[in-house]
């Protein structure tokens, strides 16, 4: 029970990531500039209730640079509402069974206090996401900053890679014996390069990066684009200048994918493996082959709404790499396994 309620959390982690990220890409990101915790689930029900959010809509430098109507408003207003009444709900379906779990005595102290971390850390995350909406009423700035949009959204992969862990840890208690030791450096280096592909990509979608060298593999006909170290100083580029992201974005996709590919056949091959074992590594090599193709595709056609798509699929592919190294944890060489097997086949006779 406890690991199907945390793997239910998982799930609404990638709901708010599938929320924030279509909000992100039609440009809704500033439209709601007020922050109720606990009645902001009441939308507006007046004609002069819409005409306030609309007024303090009008104060953002995004608004004054291209004013909408009250109607295009609305169709932005209700995408950006939806997602935060889906991090309220979020807050629900953590606090009340985690207490009905802990009176009871289903999870331990110890994990109450592991669980009541990752709360806080989603709470730190919705108020981090509220102080990025409201940058929106500074001056010049038309789409939330790339400083605070990147991490908002690799904060939101760390808590659900911890809380997929956790949901996985409840499931199995124990490590099962299996082979495969050697595999855990290489999943710890998918892991590893994924989120640091991600993080990239978050870069991208923060930059609008997705509109430029829209080519492939070729980036303006070059192999490393112009202008790549063009602004001062220099390690502003690594977040702020769209030729710098998108190329070791790209770099670090390629790089990520032949890894990550060669993880999953590694793993496919090895003969110790259950079929459950190789049904996550065949997962992990579709998931990765996919998602390259997807972000060439959702590139080349500079098309946001696939690079959505993308970014969705990443989520996945992490997912799917720390599920595939969480079976690890009880694997050992598989000599030290053939040698259990014999001293265990010889006490039984």
């Amino acid at each position: 029970m406890v690991s199907n309620w945390l793997f239910v959390l998982c799930f609404m982690v990638f709901g708010m990531v599938v929320g924030g990220g279509h909000a992100r890409t039609i440009g809704a990101g500033f439209v709601i500039q007020v922050w109720r915790p606990f009645t902001g689930f009441i939308p507006p029900l007046s004609a002069a209730a819409w005409a306030h959010q609309f007024a303090l809509f009008a104060q953002t430098a995004q608004f004054k640079a291209r004013p909408i109507s009250l109607v295009q408003y609305k169709a932005l207003f209700w995408p950006m509402f939806l997602d935060r009444c889906w991090g309220r709900l979020m807050a629900l379906v953590f606090v009340l069974p985690f207490v009905w779990f802990w009176r009871s005595g289903r999870i331990s102290h110890r994990l109450a206090l592991w669980l009541l971390a990752i709360f806080a850390a989603g709470g730190a995350q919705a108020a981090f996401g509220w102080y990025m909406v409201k940058t929106g009423l500074q001056p010049g700035v038309l789409r939330p900053p790339v400083l605070w949009a990147a991490p908002h959204f690799m904060g939101a992969m760390v808590i659900f890679a911890v809380l997929l862990w956790t949901a996985l840890s409840q499931r199995s208690p124990e490590p099962a014996p299996c082979n495969g030791a050697y595999l855990r450096l290489w999943l710890n280096g998918a892991i590893a390069l994924i989120a640091l592909t991600m993080g990239f990509g978050a870069l991208v979608a923060a930059t609008n990066a997705i509109s430029v060298f829209n080519s492939f593999p070729l980036m303006g006909g070059r192999w490393v684009p112009q202008g790549i170290f063009a602004l001062h100083p220099e390690w502003v580029n690594f977040v702020a200048n769209q030729a710098t992201v998108q190329f070791f974005h790209r770099l670090l996709a390629t790089l990520t994918t032949l890894f990550v590919f060669t993880a999953a056949v590694l793993g496919l091959r090895e003969p110790g493996f259950s079929q459950g074992q190789r049904d996550v590594y065949l997962v992990l090599a579709g998931l990765v082959a996919l998602q390259y193709l997807l972000g060439m595709a959702a590139l080349v056609l500079d098309a946001p709404e696939l690079g959505l798509i993308h970014e969705l699929n990443a989520v996945l592919l992490l997912a799917a790499a720390i599920t595939a190294r969480h079976g690890l944890r009880g694997a050992r060489s598989g000599r030290t396994i053939s040698l259990s097997a014999n001293v265990i086949r010889g006490i039984e006779k």
